[in-house]
Formats: C-alpha cells, sequence, structure tokens
C-alpha cells in the first residue's frame, strides 16, 4: 500500500472518532442548547430555573413563599418553604435523589404524574443544568426535622449529603455562584429579575415572592390574590378602560387549567401576553389561537343577535376585536409541548380547543348577564371596524392596487445598488442636512439613505387611515416594499434597517416616533432582529492632527487627558455637523460602527413605555419625566 493510500486510510471516520460526553461535559460545552446562549438573557435564566422548582411546590400545592436574594458576589440564593427534595437513595440507583436532581438531566419528580400534575422549567433539567454552569453550588434541604447539606463544584458533589442542623420547617434552599469561565458577565439585573418575578407572583395567586437585593440594598414583595385580574389591571392602569373591571374566565378540561383576564381601552394598540406553565410564551401557540379564535368567534355572534349595525358597517375581523385589548392566557397542562428549548411556543395541538371551549362559554354569559359593559365592548369593536374599512378605502385612493409592488421607489430614496436584501442596509435620517452628508458619505454598493422631513405622525394615537396617508411614512412603506396590507418579511428590500438621528432632543423624539410606528405596525423587523439605532458620536477630541472620536462624557474626559491639555473638544449635535467622511469612519463603516440591534425582551414592558411616551393620556408621562429627571445626561436646552 502506497503512503498516500495509508494516510487516506487513517482519516476514514471510525467509531474511534466517537467521543462520548458525560452528562455535566454536554452542557458545560454547549450550554446554549440548555438556556439559549451565555449572555445576558442566559445568565438570567439560571436564576429563573431555580425559582421555577420552588413554583412547582407551589402548584403542586405546597409552597406559598419565595425568597430570592442576589449577593454582593453575584451569587444567587433561592428559598422556599416547600416539601424539601428528597434525600435518601434512589431504589433503582446509587445515588441519592437530591443528587439525582442536581447532576442529572432529566431527573426529578416532574416526569410521573404522580408528583406534579404540572411543571416548569425546562423539562425537568432546569436545576442540573444550573449546577452545571455555575462555579459552585450549595443546597440546603429541610424536611424530616434536619438540615441536609450537600455542595458542589461544576456540577459535581464536592462531598457526600450531611446534616448540619435541625428544624422544625421544609424546603429547599439553593446557592449558585455562575460560572464566569462559561458566561461574559455575571451581572444580574435587578429591574428585569423583579420584573420577571412579580410576573410570575400574577400567575400564581396566593404565592408571595420576596426579592432582596444586597447589592444595592434594594427590597421587593410581591403577593396578588386577584392573580391575572391584577395583572390586567396593572397593564392598564396608564390606559382609559372602557369598562371598569378586568373579565376574568377559567375553567379546566381534561386536566388543563385555563385562566383568561382581559379588559378593553380606548387605544388602538393590542397587549395580549400567553403563558404555558408560568413561562411566557413570547411567539404565542396553540392557547393564544384558540383565545383569538374564541374571542372573534363570541363578540361577532353578540353583534349579530344585538341588531345595533348599520348596513354600511364591515363584518368584525380578528384585529377589530383585538384593538385596544390588554389580556393575558395562561395554561398550566401536564405535559406542555414546546417549540424550542427556550419554550416560546406551546405545540400542543389539543389545548387550542380547552381554551376555545372556556372562552366562548364564559365570555358569551359574561355578555348576557352584563349588557352595559358587552354594548361598550361591541362599540369599541365597530368603531375599530369602521376605521379599518376607512383605512381600505384610503389605502385604495393613496396607493392604487398594489402600488407598493410596481410603483416607482420615492425620490428622495438614495437607494444601491446590490439587489440581494441580505447585505442591504437602508438608513433612516433626519431632514436634507444629514441626508446629504449620509448620502456622499455610504458605500453606495449596499447602503441606502432615505431622508425623513420633519417628525413623523405619532401612530399611538392615530387611526389607520391617516397613519396610511402621512406621506413620510408611505414612503418609508414604499422603500421597505411592506405591501399594502402590511409586512412580508420575503419581499423586504433591506435586510438591516437603520435609525440615524441627531444626538440632541429633536433626534430622540424622532427616533421614538419611529420606534413607536415599528413597534406597533411592523413588529417582525423587531422579531427577526432587522431594525437598529445608529451609534454617531457625541465629541471629537483633537489635538493637532490627533484625534480621537467619544461617545461619552467619561470618554471625552479620558481622550482629553489622553491628547493632552491642549486638546480641543466639539460637540457634535447634529448628522450635518459631520463631513461625509468623518460620518462614514465614526457611524457607517461596517468595520469600527457600532450599531444597537432593537430587540423586544418584555413585551408587556414594552408596550407600558410606548403607551406611557406616547399615548393621549398626559399625567402618566408627566409622573414618568419626574421620576427619571435626575437620571437625564447630555439634555439639549
Amino acid at each position: 500500500m502506497s503512503a498516500e493510500n495509508e494516510t487516506i486510510r487513517r482519516r476514514e471516520y471510525t467509531s474511534s472518532d466517537i467521543q462520548i460526553l458525560d452528562e455535566i461535559e454536554a452542557v458545560r460545552l454547549r450550554p446554549g442548547m440548555y438556556i439559549g446562549g451565555t449572555g445576558f438573557e442566559g445568565l438570567q435564566h439560571l436564576l429563573y430555573e431555580i425559582v421555577y422548582n420552588s413554583i412547582d411546590e407551589a402548584l403542586a400545592g405546597y409552597c406559598d413563599l419565595i425568597q430570592v436574594e442576589i449577593h454582593h458576589d453575584n451569587s444567587i440564593t433561592v428559598k422556599d418553604n416547600g416539601r424539601g427534595i428528597p434525600v435518601d437513595l434512589l431504589p433503582t440507583a446509587d445515588i441519592t435523589a437530591l443528587e439525582a436532581v442536581m447532576t442529572r438531566l432529566h431527573a426529578g419528580g416532574k416526569f410521573g404524574n404522580h408528583l406534579y400534575n404540572v411543571s416548569s422549567g425546562l423539562h425537568g433539567v432546569g436545576a442540573s443544568v444550573v449546577n452545571a454552569l455555575s462555579q459552585r453550588m450549595r443546597v440546603e434541604v429541610r424536611r424530616d426535622g434536619k438540615v441536609y447539606l450537600q455542595e458542589y463544584a461544576r456540577g459535581i458533589p464536592t462531598g457526600d449529603i450531611t446534616v448540619i442542623d435541625e428544624c422544625d420547617t421544609t424546603g429547599t434552599w439553593v446557592t449558585f455562584l455562575a460560572d464566569r469561565e462559561i458566561f461574559e458577565d455575571i451581572t444580574y439585573d435587578f429591574t428585569t429579575t423583579s420584573q420577571r418575578l412579580r410576573e410570575m407572583t400574577f400567575l400564581n395567586k396566593g404565592v408571595t415572592i420576596h426579592l432582596r437585593d444586597h447589592r444595592i440594598n434594594e427590597d421587593r414583595t410581591y403577593y396578588f390574590e386577584g392573580g391575572i385580574a391584577s395583572y390586567v389591571r396593572r397593564l392598564s392602569r396608564d390606559k382609559n378602560a372602557i369598562h371598569p373591571q378586568p373579565i376574568y374566565l377559567s375553567g379546566v378540561v381534561d386536566s388543563t387549567s385555563v385562566e383568561v383576564a382581559l379588559q378593553y381601552n380606548d387605544g388602538m394598540s393590542e397587549n395580549v401576553i400567553s403563558f404555558a406553565n408560568c413561562v411566557n410564551t413570547r411567539d404565542g401557540g396553540t392557547h393564544l389561537t384558540g383565545f383569538r379564535s374564541a374571542l372573534t368567534r363570541v363578540l361577532t355572534d353578540y353583534l349579530r343577535k344585538s341588531k345595533v349595525t348599520r348596513e354600511s358597517d364591515p363584518t368584525l375581523s380578528g384585529d377589530d376585536v383585538r384593538q385596544g385589548l390588554v389580556a393575558i392566557v395562561s395554561v398550566k397542562l401536564a405535559n406542555p409541548q414546546f417549540e424550542g428549548q427556550t419554550k416560546a411556543k406551546l405545540g400542543n395541538p389539543e389545548v387550542r380547543s380547552h381554551v376555545e371551549s372556556i372562552v366562548a362559554d364564559q365570555l358569551g354569559l359574561y355578555l348576557e348577564q352584563h349588557p352595559d359593559e358587552a354594548r361598550q365592548i361591541i362599540d369599541k369593536c365597530l368603531v375599530s371596524a369602521r376605521a379599518r374599512e376607512a383605512a381600505r378605502k384610503a389605502r385604495e385612493l393613496v396607493f392604487k392596487k398594489n402600488t407598493f409592488e410596481t410603483s416607482t421607489l420615492p425620490g428622495k430614496l438614495a437607494d444601491c445598488a446590490e439587489k440581494n436584501p441580505e447585505v442591504c442596509e437602508l438608513y433612516l435620517v433626519e431632514g436634507d442636512s444629514a441626508g446629504g452628508s449620509a448620502k456622499q458619505g455610504r458605500d453606495r454598493r449596499f447602503q441606502a439613505i432615505l431622508p425623513l422631513r420633519g417628525k413623523i405622525l405619532n401612530v399611538e394615537k392615530a387611526p389607520k387611515d391617516k397613519i396610511l396617508a402621512h406621506e413620510e411614512i408611505r414612503a418609508l412603506a414604499t422603500a421597505l416594499r411592506a405591501g399594502a396590507d402590511g409586512l412580508d418579511l420575503s419581499k423586504l428590500r433591506y435586510h438591516r434597517i437603520i435609525i440615524m438621528t441627531d444626538a440632541d432632543v429633536d433626534g430622540a423624539h424622532i427616533r421614538t416616533l419611529l420606534l413607536t410606528f415599528f413597534y406597533r405596525h411592523m413588529p417582525e423587523l423587531i422579531e427577526e432582529g432587522h431594525l437598529y439605532i445608529a451609534q454617531p458620536p457625541l465629541y471629537r477630541v483633537h489635538a493637532g492632527k490627533k484625534e480621537m472620536w467619544v461617545y461619552t462624557e467619561d470618554q471625552k474626559n479620558e481622550a482629553v487627558q489622553t491628547l493632552g491639555g491642549k486638546a480641543e473638544v466639539q460637540r457634535y449635535k447634529g448628522l450635518g455637523e459631520m463631513s461625509p467622511e468623518q460620518l462614514w469612519s465614526t457611524t457607517m463603516n461596517p468595520e469600527s460602527r457600532t450599531l444597537l440591534r432593537v430587540e423586544i425582551e418584555d413585551s408587556a414592558a414594552a408596550d407600558e413605555a410606548f403607551q406611557i411616551l406616547m399615548g393621549s393620556e398626559v399625567e402618566p408621562r408627566k409622573n414618568f419625566i419626574q421620576d427619571h429627571a435626575e437620571a437625564v445626561e447630555n439634555l439639549d436646552v
């Protein structure tokens, strides 16, 4: 055999090339498979997974108090007053139940139906995954009058279970420190954590969750006897509700528990949040589909029976019955089927009919028993339907048939040469001055520029026909090839839409108006990661031929020290103040620029923010400004 053939033979794929990792090694090697990533969201997920275990005890009826502590070193302690994890040996293996739960994937009491009817977390792998991704973990179990302790290092026990004390309570206390070898940053965010814990408390009425952050000396205690009805009241508190109390619907079908709370307001936006086993299903699923289907059917039937429509009125659509709606849909079931490891979407087909039947029966009964509230809701839906019909006519007048697909692009759009949308970028800039600099400084091969004149319409409080008739919005929609009936991502002309505004009050206002438009009318752009915000520098610090472009006050001071006492500082409020070359090198060059991708981590918080900042109610906006006045930097007055 020749040397060449021998080399080929040795490169063959054989059983010796197969590597078998134990469970802990597998988690540490591919953490993203279990928690979605090793950035901020993945870190927060560790905390939630341990809390989920305590929530499961609450769902089973054995826990009503959960305490969460964030320590100075960013270690986390979660305490509950549940039954405590068993510490005796498993009958089928030479290992204790506690060690199995904390070190073996898919070990726990959630896989048979006799202990937990429903459970949250990552399909029973939560505690062991958190342990594997922690530098250290300490678990104290209180049960049988004793306090048991076992400690771990990167998922491996450092010793056997020991008895360290006696007690007259039950529960499980878990303390862990995320591993810096895995996570880029192990700093937990107090606001994000408190919002999620508050959400869990809304979803489990009668449970108290206490959060203590030792780093900033902050405490929060959450308890909501009203459950998701209280949640809806909170989401609606800055809105003008058209019926005084949320409508609460609940029931059980084939061991699936369904809870729905809803309330209408006089706004134009929809805010419906869905949960399955206390986990936020951000992409919806069968439970949300069932709710929407029942809502449309019940209100359409009631409208037909009530005979309050005019001959010219259109038939109610799903969009009509959801405008101005705030709702929570929460289901709890024994064997949830989620699409993706991080539970973004519920897939159980039977849940649709369960939710649909409960909502249809109980909402229909509610409307019959509360005719005044029913009439207010129906009138709101009719207003939405009439506005939709007016918008359709306006669309036909303004755009003609299929105008988005066939019309020429806006005259002020400086398009790019590249036709592959995957590499194309569209910069949205304010005014002709910034537009001129951007057009001259850009890379014409793949960067397009659309200057917007003035401030676009505030869509938060505008009917759809006015939105469609607004010149700047029409230009934007035409440039994107949005389609006359909404955004079609398959026809999107640019896969990066970049908002680039001046660093002053007007620029911030324009940016907020654009974000409001995209969030309310083209949320798919945000969900699919197509929307960005450019980060132009605030200062140019220069001494002779040396210059530094910086983004913050601290960076400016550091640059002045670096360049010496003769350094001059130039503050840039407008993009038009930069030369095309400066704008390219600092803000538009992919090799050196900084872009912020717009993401929605918390839909409830996002909806609340847009409602406060851009809605018609003045008092919430005034309170927001007063509450955050001291945090303002670089105020342009």
